[in-house]
């Protein structure tokens, strides 16, 4: 019985053993994918904001659309590498170009924080989560 016993509990562990490394490397391998739309929460110089933001992703490269009542509507180009994300829009404010430009990190697959600068006229921070 005890021979028995021991002989599971080797079969146990090695099947435990061949395959922690395959899970190990997916998750260090993984990439986050933001695709989807977003709910922004911005405080800046100026105030605060609620933009909806959707994303999509191809390998590092985000594409998708602002919108947001404070800078109106904009398709957005950005990257997304390891947990850093940054994308810029252009919009206009009162007659004045403008190119916005969000930096941050990939805190989960639902959630992002970071900061905004507003093309030098103003900046702030941001979180964001999936909806």
């Amino acid at each position: 019985m005890l021979r028995l016993h021991s002989h599971m509990t080797a079969v146990v562990l090695a099947a435990t053993l061949a395959l922690l490394p395959a899970r190990v490397t997916a998750q260090a391998g993984s990439k986050p994918d933001l695709s989807g739309k977003w709910l922004f929460s911005v405080t800046t110089d100026a105030g605060t904001g609620t933009p909806s933001v959707t994303l999509k992703q191809q390998g590092d490269t985000l594409t998708g659309h602002y919108s947001s009542q404070a800078l109106g509507e904009a398709d957005l180009k950005g990257t997304v590498k390891d947990n850093k994300i940054s994308f810029t829009f252009k919009t206009e404010v009162q007659g004045t170009a403008l190119v916005v430009t969000y930096a941050g990190t990939v805190e989960s697959k639902d959630s992002l924080k970071g900061t905004v600068e507003l093309g030098g006229f103003g900046a702030g921070t941001f979180t964001a989560k999936r909806q």
